[in-house]
């Protein structure tokens, strides 16, 4: 069962990276929802590297007690500061197969809270 599962989301990603691509002026913001932790990153597709990353495991972010929606939102205000600081505010949102829904939305409303546009 899980098997199907993987699968529909890799079809799903490929479908939304045939779409989005990341330029220095416009980093594409792709995102790993793992079972406890969550991901992000800002990626610049054109040359090939990340510009910066953030995720749930940093040290400041793992010793706050909430739930797992909390800290997603957290992990996306930490990440639009370190993006402000590089002078990025426009990004483009890869949901990598993952349904707009929860963590996902909560971790791009917390981007949106700290200055991020998409």
């Amino acid at each position: 069962m899980s098997n199907l599962k993987s699968n529909r989301r890799l079809r799903i990603k490929r479908r939304i990276r045939k779409n989005i691509s990341g330029t220095s002026a416009r980093p594409r913001l792709s995102i790993f929802r793992s079972n406890k932790q969550i991901y992000a990153q800002l990626i610049d597709d054109v040359s090939g590297k990340t510009l910066c990353a953030c995720s749930s495991r940093e040290k400041e972010i793992i010793t706050i007690e909430g739930s797992k929606k909390d800290i997603a939102s957290l992990v996306g205000k930490t990440l639009a500061e370190k993006a402000v600081k590089l002078g990025v505010s426009k990004v483009s949102f890869d949901r990598a197969g993952y349904l707009y829904h929860g963590r996902v939305k909560s971790l791009a409303d917390g981007a949106r809270a700290g200055g991020l546009q998409f």
